[in-house]
This record gives structure tokens, sequence and C-alpha cells, in this order.
């Protein structure tokens, strides 16, 4: 029977009807729900990783001892575990190993874009990209059967169109898959140079057969059209180029996106008239087309950046302009702020008032940079804020009074540690302000190693924050918890750190506001009466509070109640 299911619960899907028993990953949207729904099945072991590297490297055990694993992470989580990815194509696999990465062409929650089609050519490794949910089901139990064939891990590439969007699909029954024996091979597995050289001559000839296999896999289909133009795309760009030209055109379909074929795309241009290349980022396409002699169009006429649609098609290869969204008129700009009850609201709030210098990192609290908070200066990637901290006071040692890093709970135990170490290690007098809220909040409430509960829901000991900086090498005396809503406390702590000429944590407490757990508190009020139009309680960006008539009001609904507003209203308007 058919169902619609999302992109990724189709992936998951995938793994369950392809024998799977092992995933780690590490929650990065658009990639998330694979591994939360891939949780759901009973049959499939599968665990949040504290980072992408860690997550591939346990998969790639997975797979040596001889069962089909998976590992799934969002485009910049690939570059974390880059390290894993090109050694493990040289070890090849046991049990089949499957690595699915998702872009986010637009940056819908990102902060970059990148065409994951490279580290398939870079690291030589075989990738699928599917265009619905039909295919993610597909594609995800052919890739197990790929990388078994060839010795070779897989790269499932998705992106947020397709992840996030639902289509039809037909599930299937889960085979059984008997477990590989485990055989000691160094010569394989031991990766040191005398071993390594051998195995790259190993990657360069089951590259060779891989592009043999290419040129009639059934990944990479023709659909006959209108000869006149033949369009050549992959992913969701079929979708819309489909809608757009429907009967209109030829298309070759490219499911394989790496390594790709050559007498197909020779065969499918000279079945046309015109050739035009519809993919979304990087020209990877084009420029193999070029490089057979093909003559197409493609970024010249179509953007190198951005996500595609219907619409801009129509409007870039046909000149037709549409209505961008079904209401027939473009929708006023909604930046996310941070929730109604946030912690990091005070947090961030206290950084403006001390004006500090503060390097950012990636969660929920990089809201912090956007106006009318303002309290941040830097944003690069997972765990950057301590490392990048270190580096800016040993280059700006007069900054060190006033400067902090800033990093989420998940993301300190992700990556910022090791960031810890370098400031211990190399004595450096850098403030590093952990915002604690208990969950990995950004992608959904996930759990992490200091949460006390795995993926499946089971209790486990949770990692201690205090003690890893005590671990690190800070000294206990400058390790301070205090209640992030509690601004004055973090104030005089904040202070008292950056004076100090040591390295130090200060870590901000409070669950998430959004946690079923958390207890809302009385929604607070305004009287309208003692209210002098101020707007002082609008400087906390918080969507609980707007203004009429030159007063404040709070919408009781919205309202958690957590009392900041009322803390830094001089004339008591605000109250319970």
């Amino acid at each position: 029977m058919k169902k619609l299911m999302l992109g990724n619960e189709a992936v998951a899907r995938g793994l369950y009807e392809a024998g799977c028993t092992f995933v780690s990953s590490y929650p990065g949207t658009p990639s998330t729900e694979i591994t939360e729904r891939a949780a759901e099945y009973n049959e499939i072991y599968a665990e949040w990783a504290p980072n992408e590297k860690v997550a591939l490297e346990a998969a790639i055990g997975a797979s040596t001892a001889g069962v089909r694993a998976f590992a799934g992470m969002k485009h910049v989580g690939l570059n974390v575990a880059a390290d894993p990815l090109f050694i493990g194509a040289y070890i090849g696999v046991n049990g089949g190993l499957v690595i699915g990465v998702a872009d986010d062409p637009g940056m819908h929650s990102s902060q970059n874009e990148q065409d994951s089609r490279h580290y398939a050519e870079a690291a030589k490794l075989p990738m699928l990209e599917p265009c619905d949910s039909d295919e993610c089901l597909r594609y995800t139990k052919a890739a197990f059967e790929l990388s078994e064939r060839f010795d070779t891990p897989v790269l499932l590439r998705m992106n947020t169109r397709v992840s996030h969007s639902q289509s039809t699909v037909e599930p299937g029954e889960r085979i059984d898959v008997d477990i590989k024996p485990y055989e000691k091979l160094p010569p394989k597995r031991v990766m040191m140079p005398g071993y390594a050289r051998p195995r790259h001559v190993v990657v360069e000839e089951r590259l060779a057969k891989l592009r043999e296999f290419a040129e009639d896999c059934p990944f990479n289909r023709i659909i006959s059209g209108d000869r006149k133009l033949g369009i050549v795309t992959s992913g969701p760009s079929y979708s819309y180029a489909r809608e757009v030209f429907g009967e209109g055109a030829s298309y070759l379909v490219i499911g394989m996106p790496f390594p790709l074929p050559e007498k197909l795309f020779r065969d499918f241009a000279a079945s046309v008239d015109r050739v035009v290349v519809i993919e979304e980022l990087d020209p990877v396409l084009e420029r193999h087309i070029k490089s057979l002699g093909i003559t197409c169009d493609g970024k010249n006429l179509l953007p190198l950046t951005g996500e595609y649609s219907q619409s801009l098609i129509a409007e870039k290869l046909l000149g037709v302009k549409t209505n961008s969204t079904a209401l027939g008129d473009e929708l006023p700009g909604r930046p996310p702020v941070l929730c109604p009850g946030c912690p990091h609201r005070g947090v961030f709030n206290v950084f403006k008032k001390l004006k500090l210098t503060v390097l950012g990192d990636i969660g929920c609290y990089t809201l912090g940079a956007a106006p009318p908070l303002s309290a941040m200066d830097t944003t690069l990637c997972m765990g950057a804020s301590i490392s990048s901290l270190h580096g800016f006071l040993k280059a700006r040692p007069d900054y060190a009074a006033h400067t902090v890093a800033v990093i989420g709970d998940s993301t300190f135990l992700h990556s910022g540690i090791t960031g810890l170490l370098n400031i211990t290690y190399n004595r450096t007098p850098a403030t590093i302000v952990i915002v604690d809220n208990s969950i990995t909040g950004m992608t959904g409430h996930q759990d992490n190693p200091s949460t006390g509960k795995t993926l499946k829901g089971e209790a486990v000991p949770s990692a201690s924050l205090e003690k890893i900086c005590e671990g690190a090498g800070i000294k206990p005396e400058h390790i301070r918890v205090v209640p992030a809503l509690d601004t004055a406390a973090l104030e005089n702590a904040l202070r008292a750190e950056l004076a100090s000429g040591e390295p130090s944590v200060v870590i901000a407490r409070h669950p998430c506001a959004l946690l079923k757990s958390v207890k809302r508190g009385a929604p607070r009020t305004v009287d309208a009466d003692k209210c002098r139009g101020c707007r002082t309680c609008m400087a906390i960006a918080c969507p609980c509070i707007t203004f009429s008539d030159g007063k404040a009001s709070i919408d009781a609904a919205l309202c958690a109640g957590c009392g900041l507003c009322e803390k830094m209203c001089r004339f008591n308007a605000i109250n319970q």
C-alpha cells in the first residue's frame, strides 16, 4: 500500500528494509529526521554521537564488524567527518556502509551553501541522489547493494527540498542480512604508508569499474519528450524542470552524480537540438558535459547561488514571471527570533550591557547576533568560538578583559572541548560562557551526552560540563555555574572572571523553554498607568511584547513568565 512520506522518513524506511542494523549520526537540519525515524525501528540500533566524525567512525567500525551501517549528517557535518570519509574510501567495507549527507541550497538553516558532490569526487566514492521520497527509499536500499558489490562506502546526497517534502512511496518488507564474517586483514584496514599505497591502487581500480557501471546503471535515466530541448538535471531540479516544461523537453536525470558516465551524455546530446543543464549550486554536471566537447547552457542562464524553484526556472529560461507565493503576493519577512522564555535572551542582554566582544558559535543562541540584541561578533562553525577566542586574545591581549566566547552545551561536547584544552594548555586568559539549556535545541530537541538520555530513550549517566572543564585544566574556583535567568548573578560572574586574568568558564544554566518538563511561570502584564513608553523592554527582542499607542503590552498566551522584562522595567510597570 502506498503512503506519503517525507524524504528523510523514506530514507529511514530504506535503512530498515535494507537490513541495516547500525545508525550513528549527529543532528543537523535538514538531515535530522532520518536518524530519528530510524530509531523507531526495533531492529535498528540508532544513536546520537557527540559529532559527525565520531558518528562516521562508529559506522565504519560496525561495517568492519560485518553489519550494514549508516551515518547521517548535514553538509557542514561532512566537513567534520572528512578525515574518516577519505580514509574509509581506502579501507572499503565489510558490511555495506552508506553515508547520508543533506545539502541546504538557500541556507534555510545553515551558515553556508556547499555542494557535497565535490566530496564524492575528491574521496573517489560513488554517490546517489534521489529526486523524491520514492527514490529516497529505493536508492537507500540500492546504496547498500552497491557498497557491498564494489567494496566501498556510498554517499547518499539529500537536500532540504527532498528531505522535507512528501511524496508517495510503496513500503516493502525488511530483508534479513547475514552478518559477514570478520577477518583480520591489516593490509586492508591498517592505513599506514606501507599498506595505504597499494590500497590507493585499489581505489583507482574500483573507480574505473564504477565508471563502467555508471554508463547503464539504473540511477541515470532518459525521459523522452520534445527533442528540440534536452534538459540534464538531478535531484529536486528535475521536479522543477518537469513542472515548467512538461512534455516540451527530453530529460536526462542523473541519479548517480559520481562517477558520471560519458557515452550516456554523448548519446543524449546527439538526440536533442539543444542541451540545458539545470542543477543547484555548482556546475558539476555542466563541467563534465563541456569536458566531453558537448555545447550546453547552464550557469550562463541560471544562478550559482540559492535554491531553485519552478518560478525561477520559468523566468530564467522562458522569460515568464510567475507569482512567487501561492497567495500571489510577496510575504513579509519573518526573521527568526529567540523563543518566549528562552534562557539565552538574558545572557545576550548582559553581553550587550557590558559592551563585550562576543565570539559566537552554532546554535539557537546564534540569534543573539540579530538586532536589537546585536551581541555577537563572529560565527564560524561548531566549536570555533572557543578556538578563535584563543587566537584572538593571543593576537590582541588588550581585549581579554572584555571579550568572551559563547557556546551551547551540545556544541561544547561536539567540538568545544579541544578548543578549551588549547586555552588551558597555552595559558590564555580567556572566558568562555556555556549556555546550557539541557538539550540540543536548534535542530529540534535531540538528546546529547549531558542530558542523561539516549536517542532510544534509555537513561544513562549524564556528562558533567563542570567536571569536563576542570579535567581540561580550568581551576575549580574559575568555573562558575549561574542561573541563566538571574542576570545580576551572571553579570557579577562575568565581571569577576574577565578581571581574573585566568582561563575561566561561566555556565549559564536553565532548560529550554520549549521542553515539556519545564513549567511556565505566571504571564507578566503591563500596568498602562505606570508604563512610560521608554521601550527599554523592547531591547530584549521578546516576541511577547508589542507597543500600541505608546504603551507596552504582553501577549499572555505567548509569555513563558521568565521575568526578564520585569527586571528591566525601571518604573515597575511589568509584574505578574
